[in-house]
């Protein structure tokens, strides 16, 4: 019986599937937390009086953190132990983001904010390629765009358990994420056995390059638009007396992006990752530049919003399985290079649109992060299709 096929019979079993769940768990937990920053911008910009800017350097703190350093825990994961960070990432997402509404200034704010991103680079690398080693490889797609389904489900709900329990309130949500990382850890097995040799730094240097570099570029502008638009919206909302539909607003783009990446990877498994790339870059563009001259009075606003949605967030699990498969010695550090590392460059380049909104509007702003995807569109055309190969 050939490699591939003992794999298959052996992901078959419950262990595995439990292990993508555990996984799955734990992103939804963890992207609540890191969530809870952007709908309470407003409310930051009131108690501190500053500005878009000073609150766009907290969102750009965070992704920075939180995206620097996922490949350097991506590394260690591969090299070690993926347990011990799985667990931990949530906790310390929980610790940090909860503890934002006791800040007494602007400068401990931002501390807290440091220790929720350092949290999201903990886990999400090891989590992606603890979900990679233990998925089927004829649903390698649809296991990942479950994976991140479960973020982008803590995504969606974060804004609207900031709306529920305030600026001042996120600090009983604590609890909630030490005990999952507990339990996380009693679940997840170790993976210091099957770590394999041990890997120079230039190995790790070499995976960022040809298609995974490409891959990178298009999760970066992706990721800009995405993270400009919900970034900025809370202020267009805002400034028109509509604050009650931005948590609804976030919630709808949010939970139709899970089901997005779940669509996108099941259809990577049938049609090939570099076609779902291509057509969702493509069709992305036109239809969310309609959605920011949109407003939520208006009948198509909120099915738009879910489409766009939808569309943004299915290159996110293709992304990665693509990477994965193209370098499937390093799946814990291209997890990171397509997930932190792309958000985090997002989010430092994010700063310059909430300068350009600070200095013009938020819906120009978001308009031209929107535009910079047709390069994008030309970038995955020279992706070739990565290899189904067995990542480890």
């Amino acid at each position: 019986m050939s490699t591939q096929a003992n794999q298959s019979l052996k992901l078959s079993a419950v262990s595995g599937t439990t292990i993508v769940m555990v996984m799955t768990a734990l992103h939804f937990v963890n992207d609540n937390f890191t969530s809870l920053l952007t709908p309470l911008q407003p409310d930051i910009a009131r108690a501190f009086n500053v500005t878009k800017v000073e609150t766009g350097i907290l969102v750009s703190l965070l992704a920075l953190v939180g995206s620097v350093l996922q490949p350097m825990f991506g590394g260690l994961g591969d090299r070690f132990d993926r347990r011990y960070l799985a667990a931990a990432g949530p906790m310390l997402s929980a610790l940090g983001m909860t503890m934002m509404g006791l800040a007494p200034n602007l400068w401990m704010l931002g501390l807290f904010v440091i220790v929720g991103g350092i949290g999201s680079a903990v886990f999400h690398p090891s989590g992606a390629a603890f979900v990679a080693a233990n998925s089927k490889l004829e649903r390698r797609g649809l296991y990942a765009s479950i994976f991140s389904a479960g973020g982008t489900a803590g995504l969606s709900l974060g804004p609207l358990t900031a709306g529920v329990l305030g600026f001042h309130g996120i600090i009983y949500l604590l609890p909630v994420g030490i005990l999952i990382g507990i339990i996380a850890f009693v679940l997840t097995p170790s993976t210091k056995s099957s770590s394999g040799k041990v890997k120079s730094l230039r190995d790790y240097l070499s995976v960022f390059q040809g298609p995974i570099r490409l891959l990178w570029a298009v999760s970066v502008l992706r990721s800009l638009s995405t993270v400009t638009y919900q970034s900025l919206i809370p202020y267009v909302f805002d400034s028109r007396n509509l604050r009650h539909h931005i948590g609804w607003t976030l919630f709808t783009f949010s939970i139709a992006s899970a089901l997005g990446g779940i669509v996108g990877g099941l259809i990577s498994d049938r049609v090939g990752r570099t076609k779902v790339l291509r057509s969702s870059v493509l069709g992305l563009i036109p239809l969310f530049i309609l959605l920011v001259l949109s407003n939520p009075d208006q009948i198509w606003f909120y099915p738009l919003a879910f489409l766009v949605g939808g569309l943004a967030n299915a290159t996110i699990p293709v992304a990665v399985v693509a990477a994965q498969e193209f370098a499937p010695e390093h799946s814990g550090t291209t997890s990171a290079l397509m997930m932190g590392f792309s958000w985090g460059t997002a989010g430092v380049l994010y700063l310059a649109f909430a300068a350009l909104a600070n200095a013009t509007s938020p819906s120009l702003a978001m308009i031209v992060s929107i535009v910079l995807l047709v390069p994008g569109f030309f970038l995955t055309l020279k992706i070739p299709e990565p290899p189904r190969a067995i990542i480890k």
